[in-house]
């Protein structure tokens, strides 16, 4: 099982020092983390994708593909990829590249974000935002695994002819996953293609990330990609631990309260008895996010915010190090203990993905994946997406 650390990028205040870093202090403070995340052993790295303050990951390829030249063997990742408001040829152009300059250690979560302004910042309509999603991935999936596309669409000029350079790296392309907290259309979207799916859950009771898991493991085994329990799935999390809980508490409280992610809603006590955040001792959080598997089954990723609400780097990599040498051995044991033989135990590698393409007698990217599933002769955009809501929706 994997785990690592992601970033959302806030700029905060510190409440204890008064101190808030520039944007400059702040980019350099994330390369500062992820290269000790990579030096402490940890398995992923991800960042978010924002273009609005007090956010400063607008350029995710850029920071991915500097930390692919001074890491040695994280994975590097996005924890959003804007698939609704960036060019979808971008999308398919930037990451090649970034798959290419990595050789092969990253891949990239596809989500349509959580601020309604960047819609219009970049031309279209928040109304808009599922269809988006559904046809701009769409034709990424072709431009990754065609060679020369034509291509006719809703939302973005046609092309003619076009070839998308560099082509993907062994002609296989990235392991994609879909982020959605609350879109029941993203998690079919995942089953139906096969990719994985990642519920960032750092906000949300686990009743709700329960039924988001379940209903993606039903539709993956529909669509014929294995059975529902082995559908690759992901999980966010947060927490902050010292080794005296008490510590960890006094020390918190203060960044909880006033951090805006936090601060003057509900209580600290409220607030990791209804999300994953766990403030206490590292056993306190082995305990919490070791039952999981209970919720939503046996998983793949495991990822923690811990650069937030005005953090001090000090105090990060300290958390760093406490996630890497106490929490991980464990959680990880844990997981490989009650994991069936069947069930991944990680995220499909790039060197597995090429294995497996030739084991099935495919050369190149041209054959890996196509424009129409290979289950059901459909294209995704064309697609009936109620489909899967509704399904949902009874079930809830």
């Amino acid at each position: 099982m994997q785990f690592g650390i992601f970033t959302v990028s806030d700029v905060t205040t510190d409440p204890v020092t008064g101190h808030t870093p520039d944007d400059t202090e702040r980019v350099r403070n994330m390369l500062t983390i992820a290269k000790h995340a990579d030096e402490a052993g940890l398995d992923v790295f991800a960042t978010g994708e924002h273009h609005n303050p007090p956010f400063v990951a607008s350029s995710p390829t850029t920071m991915l593909g500097y930390l692919a030249g001074v890491t040695k063997n994280i994975t590097l990742s996005t924890a959003t990829t804007l698939i609704t408001t960036n060019d979808p040829v971008r999308i398919a152009e930037e990451y090649a590249m970034l798959q290419v300059i990595s050789d092969g250690r990253m891949d990239l979560m596809m989500g349509r974000g959580n601020t309604g302004p960047v819609y219009p910042w970049f031309g279209q309509d928040i109304r808009n935002g599922i269809q988006l999603a559904i046809e701009n991935y769409a034709l990424v999936r072709r431009l990754w695994t065609e060679d020369v596309v034509d291509w006719k669409g809703r939302f973005r000029t046609p092309l003619q002819g076009f070839t998308s350079t560099p082509r993907p790296l062994d002609g296989v392309p990235p392991f994609v996953w879909h982020g959605s907290i609350r879109s029941p259309e993203i998690a079919e979207q995942a089953a139906y293609y096969g990719d994985g799916f990642l519920h960032n859950n750092i906000f949300w009771p686990m009743s709700h990330t329960k039924q988001m898991v379940r209903f993606y493991r039903e539709r993956y085994e529909h669509y014929g990609h294995g059975t529902a329990d082995q559908a690759i799935v992901g999980l966010g999390g947060q927490f902050f631990a010292r080794k005296d809980s008490q510590k960890a508490w006094d020390e918190f409280l203060p960044y909880f309260n006033e951090a805006p992610v936090y601060g003057h809603g509900p209580s600290m006590e409220d607030f990791t008895r209804e999300t994953p955040l766990t403030v206490g001792s590292p056993q306190q959080v082995i305990d919490r996010y070791a039952a999981f598997r209970e919720d939503v089954g046996d998983y793949q990723r495991q990822l923690f915010l811990v650069d937030h609400a005005g953090l001090p780097l000090k105090t990060v990599l300290e958390q760093i190090d406490i996630l890497a040498e106490d929490i991980v051995p464990v959680l990880r044991a844990e997981a490989d203990k009650h994991r069936p033989a069947h069930v991944p135990s990680d995220p499909p590698s790039h060197a597995q993905r090429v294995a497996a393409a030739r084991d099935a007698g495919v050369e190149g990217a041209a054959h890996v994946g196509g424009t129409e599933d290979r289950w059901t002769g459909r294209r995704a955009e064309d697609a009936d997406t109620t489909e899967g809501t509704d399904l949902l929706e009874e079930a809830l």
